[in-house]
């Protein structure tokens, strides 16, 4: 898929692939409303609304890529509501059948990257879950009733924790693709910095990236936050 992508804005990758085919699985309803976290250049919101959804609403804090969003959307005839924002802010009081998120999840430095650093599309914080832990918390309360959260990251930050913080939240959470890859260079150049944080293995040049599914079966537990 040829996108426009500014300098700065997330490149669509192997995590991107994967989100794609995860969603591709799932059963949408008629009308069904999903949303995109982090869009970048928009790739898995044009995804959503080539398959069908009936409103696909696309969010990210770089202008950027809300930017390229609009202009890949556009130029593709679909209709795709793309805002800035960070997070979940600009849907407050919102549910949507299906939330796709795609978030910064690389491990590294404690200290957040610089406000326009092209960092900003793939730092995640010493322990890679900056935004994983924010996006856990709070996406139970934008899932409709039986709405699906599909979420990607890295094994390197943590997918026990995603579990086990959707599935205190009332979700059903589980491990639904996984895939080795080989370093890249952002994780080529970290390699010193994660082995001392005991993250990977001497000699160790890949990660694993996993996708969670997470489905809101509980409608009273996931009510109760």
């Amino acid at each position: 898929m040829l996108l426009l992508r500014p300098p700065g804005v997330y490149r669509p990758q192997s995590d991107t692939t994967m989100l794609s085919a995860a969603l591709g699985l799932l059963d949408l309803p008629r009308g069904a409303k999903i949303l995109d976290i982090g869009t970048g250049t928009g790739a898995i919101a044009i995804d959503a609304a080539r398959r069908g959804a009936a409103r696909v609403t696309a969010i990210d804090l770089s202008v950027r890529a809300v930017l390229a969003a609009w202009f890949n959307t556009l130029v593709r005839g679909l209709r795709v509501r793309v805002i800035r924002g960070d997070l979940f802010a600009p849907v407050e009081g919102e549910r949507f059948d299906v939330i796709l998120a795609n978030p910064p999840y690389v491990p590294g430095h404690a200290r957040p990257p610089a406000r326009h650093s092209r960092a900003l599309a793939w730092d995640a914080g010493l322990d890679g879950r900056r935004l994983l832990d924010r996006i856990c918390s709070a996406a139970p309360a934008h899932l409709s009733s039986g709405g699906t959260l599909l979420l990607v990251q890295s094994a390197l930050s943590d997918v026990r924790e995603s579990l086990r913080r959707l599935r205190a939240a009332g979700l059903d959470a589980h491990v639904v693709a996984h895939r080795l890859e080989p370093f890249g260079p952002v994780m080529r150049a970290r390699i010193a910095r994660l082995q001392s944080l005991g993250l990977t293995l001497p000699g160790q040049r890949h990660e694993e990236l996993v996708v969670i599914r997470a489905d809101r079966t509980d409608t009273r537990r996931a009510d109760a936050r």
